[in-house]
């Protein structure tokens, strides 16, 4: 067992393992820390606690120190610097006619490097960009391209849920979603209701997946014929995936219909395949699904890493 405290910071969702070194650390202190880009702060996500040795990545750097007045009043000059620098790169990116949106930009908290984020349909060749910013910084340059969901996650906003989105405050990587898991459970496939404030599939569509996956096996499709607990045959009108309760349309002896809701257990049934409907969506149905399908075929492309 190895003893790790977990850090996270500005713009990484995912939470970095440190030794604590001994020191006196708690949940949300800010400490110094060496990481792949040079000495950076960040705020303690995870308590010190042991963790199985194979889910640490060898090796494990030590925390330098716990942040002092003085580093907190770097970090927020650094704040200052960045929104400057912001300022700076967006004439800079006019004065070279790029076609590219700047998102953010972050110091490192020793200075030894400046990152832009930025957005752009395609590659751009921002190596004269580069040149520019650096001889105004007289510091190393990251231009960094993202995707449309890491600038949601970078801006942050609330969701049509009312809440702050998820990618923001607790989301590490960004999960394949699919239109399948909209129908899975039963959601309306509206690309305006299904798609996030980047304009991709909402990643909560992902949360309850598994969950619908499973109480989906248990239950009938709509259009199937069951056989209920009393022995009377009808055909699935509805189905409530949360109650697992199934609503059958029985016909009686006089012709009339009448729909009963029953719980799965008190039904017999083999699921029949459902036939295609190609040739009967109408077109309003269809324009849909076409919307659908380009936010599908856009998932694949969403991220960028340089």
């Amino acid at each position: 067992m190895t003893t790790v405290i977990g850090v996270r910071f500005r713009h990484a969702g995912k939470i970095y393992y440190f030794d604590p070194h001994g020191l006196e650390i708690n949940r949300d202190d800010k400490v110094i820390v060496e990481t792949a880009r040079g000495i950076e702060i960040g705020s303690v996500a995870l308590a010190p606690r042991e963790i199985e040795d194979e889910k640490v990545i060898q090796p494990l750097k030590p925390v330098i120190r716990k942040a002092d007045d003085n580093d907190l009043k770097i970090d927020e000059e650094n704040r200052i610097k960045e929104k400057n620098a912001y300022d700076i790169c967006l004439e800079k990116i006019r004065k070279h006619g790029l076609e590219m949106k700047l998102i953010e930009c972050e110091y490192t908290f020793d200075n030894s490097k400046i990152l832009f984020y930025f957005i752009a349909d395609g590659r751009i060749d921002f190596r004269e960009l580069v040149k520019d910013l650096a001889s105004v910084f007289r510091t190393r340059i990251e231009l960094r391209q993202i995707g449309v969901r890491d600038e949601a996650k970078a801006l942050g906003g609330i969701g049509i849920c009312g809440r702050p989105l998820c990618c923001n405050t607790f989301l590490g990587d960004f999960a394949p979603v699919s239109i399948k898991m909209a129908k899975e459970q039963n959601i309306s496939l509206n690309p305006s209701k299904i798609s996030g404030n980047c304009g991709r599939l909402m990643c909560c569509l992902n949360n309850e997946e598994l969950a619908y996956e499973e109480l989906n096996a248990k239950l009938p499709n709509v259009g199937d014929f069951v056989t209920t607990s009393d022995g009377t045959a009808g055909e699935v009108a509805s189905v409530n995936v949360l109650k697992q309760i199934v609503r059958v349309v029985i016909t009686d002896e006089d012709g009339d219909k009448e729909a009963r809701d029953y719980k799965v257990e008190d039904l017999a049934f083999k699921p029949r395949r459902r036939k295609e409907r190609k040739n009967n969506v109408d077109s309003a149905e269809e324009k849909e699904l076409k919307a659908l399908e380009m936010l599908e075929k856009r998932e694949g492309g969403s991220h960028i890493d340089d």
